[in-house]
């Protein structure tokens, strides 16, 4: 066949499908293709709108690198992220509310031990977070390990900052005693915008959107025998909880960060000035 035209072309590009190498394939890339051209007929742009269109994809691959993911931002932005977590993640009781990965997780944290500081040295306010880690059933998990991450008190992560960090800081893996309990102090991490030198940026301005997501905490925590958990926690009170830019806050996951006297600290430790406390216990859905 040939040509093609606005009402033809759909059918002739779901024709050539046909030899797809599995099902799943022709129907994603069938759904993809009906979608895409529904929205083009919708939208009906100008050759120079779509010319846009593919320079700013090209710029969004451009962007990424090995300490940033502009795709990932980009998904984040528009609320796909989101809405693939709700599908795959859906409420169970007695297990904690997922929320979005994120684009600053790292691929083998530092293991540190149970109630050391993972703020490299960096300036803040000194964080105490305690936690514990239990199946639906409420029975602790010991051994679980739990990765953290976070933000400082300027709202940058390490890999956005190396030359300062001189390398991992405010990120570690844990694992849970047998009480399946964990600790650890760190610097009080703050609200931060999310990177908008790029397209997406220039897209959240042109939207009229900010670009700001409130205080949290990364915890991806995983065991045996158990669904592997991806959450934040968030300040409680923060500013950006109602209009986070990823869409990824939940009521559950909002604790307040606790500001404590200096003195003896819920773990035992001494503090000669005052320090905030977050403390949060997680559940994980059975495999």
């Amino acid at each position: 066949m040939r040509n093609f035209n606005e009402l033809t072309i759909t059918d002739a590009v779901l024709d050539r499908l046909s030899g797809a190498s599995d099902e799943r394939t022709a129907e994603i890339s069938a759904s993809l293709v009906r979608h895409l051209h529904a929205f083009v007929r919708e939208v009906r742009p100008t050759i120079t709108e779509w010319e846009k269109g593919i320079a700013f994809l090209t710029q969004t691959g451009k962007v990424c690198s090995d300490t940033r993911q502009e795709f990932v931002l980009l998904s984040d932005t528009l609320g796909v992220s989101m809405l693939v977590d709700a599908i795959n993640h859906g409420a169970t009781e007695g297990a904690t509310d997922t929320t979005v990965l994120g684009p600053f997780f790292v691929e083998g944290a530092p293991a540190k031990s149970l109630g050391e500081d993972i703020s490299g040295g960096l300036e803040g306010h000194p964080f105490l977070v305690t936690g514990t880690v239990h199946g639906p059933d409420g029975f602790a998990i010991q051994g679980a390990a739990v990765d953290v991450w976070h933000s400082d008190s300027d709202g940058y992560y390490d890999v956005q900052q190396l030359e300062r960090t001189g390398g991992l800081a405010m990120r570690a893996r844990f694992r849970t005693d047998d009480e399946g309990k964990f600790r650890f102090w760190t610097i009080r991490p703050a609200p931060y915008p999310i990177p908008h030198d790029g397209p997406v940026g220039a897209m959240l301005s042109k939207q009229g959107r900010h670009p700001w997501r409130p205080a949290h905490v990364h915890f991806m925590i995983s065991a045996p025998r158990y669904q592997t958990l991806v959450t934040h926690v968030f300040a409680e009170g923060d500013e950006y909880l109602d209009s986070d830019v990823v869409f990824g806050v939940k009521d559950s996951l909002v604790r307040e960060f606790v500001l404590m006297p200096a003195g003896a600290a819920p773990d035992g430790v001494f503090r000669d000035s005052p320090f905030f406390h977050l403390h949060y216990d997680f559940g994980l859905k059975q495999s």
